[in-house]
């Protein structure tokens, strides 16, 4: 008689996802609960996840992490998996998923995040194996208050399951840029509120080391185009925050 697994949550935060929503949630339907908190989307996505059997909630938007963390707060179960609208559980990870709830023995799970990007998935450099902690005990794990980079933080040891996550965000490069120049700003903000401080020296080695690491060291170049444009976004981005964080501080200079 097979062993019976721990009952499972699913939390899923949305705003118009309408688009994306419908693999992501096929994806997770061996879950026993599903929960979705919506932000005050126009586009069909609460029709869609209530037709498809999930639990819709309203909340306006928290901020990253406090929005994750209502969104794992309103779950049935106390094993909660957190997913985004644009990624899919793979049939490997649901397998491992399955299999690690018979018997928990650690407080949560991690496992590899494979990045679809310019129409390609990334399996090296910076985009994979992009390991992201989303299976865990809410009694031993919840999401950090970061209004950007969020994380989730647990109180015990952390396994790692094999399968990949699938993001496949539809998003246009002229979308992504603009969402990234807002996490850059928030970065910059969180950085200062922190005590950090930006130099010339960050300023220019930390997009420098970061393309040698991801492109060089991790192979990103095995990735051909699109593995080269992610890197060179993402050593950009890094640029960014430093330069955010200096305008900042210059500002802040007493006037002569």
């Amino acid at each position: 008689m097979p062993t019976q697994r721990q009952p499972l949550s699913v939390a899923i935060i949305t705003l118009n996802a309408a688009a994306q929503l419908a693999a992501c949630l096929d994806s997770a339907a061996f879950a026993d609960d599903i929960v979705v908190v919506d932000s005050g989307s126009t586009d069909g996505t609460v029709e869609l996840a209530e037709a498809r059997g999930a639990r819709v909630v309203q909340q306006e938007w928290l901020g990253f992490g406090p929005q994750k963390q209502f969104a794992v707060e309103a779950a049935k179960h106390d094993w909660v998996l957190c997913l985004d609208a644009d990624e899919r559980v793979s049939p490997e990870l649901r397998t491992g998923i399955e299999n690690a709830l018979q018997a928990p023995s650690t407080a949560a799970f991690r496992f590899a995040r494979c990045n679809r990007f310019l129409g390609r998935y990334l399996k090296h450099g910076e985009g994979y194996p992009d390991w992201s902690l989303r299976l865990f005990d809410r009694r031993r794990a919840r999401w950090s208050a970061d209004a950007v980079h969020e994380k989730v933080v647990a109180d015990g040891p952390v396994g790692t399951l094999a399968g990949d996550l699938l993001h496949d965000s539809a998003e246009t490069l002229a979308i992504y840029l603009t969402k990234q120049n807002r996490y850059t700003s928030l970065a910059a903000e969180m950085a200062l509120a922190a005590g950090k401080r930006a130099s010339f020296g960050r300023l220019f080695f930390s997009p420098l080391i970061r393309f040698i690491k991801f492109y060089l060291v991790r192979q990103g170049f095995r990735d051909g185009l699109p593995g080269l444009v992610h890197i060179a976004i993402g050593c950009f981005n890094s640029f960014m925050k430093y330069a955010k964080m200096l305008e900042k501080q210059l500002a802040d200079r007493p006037a002569r």
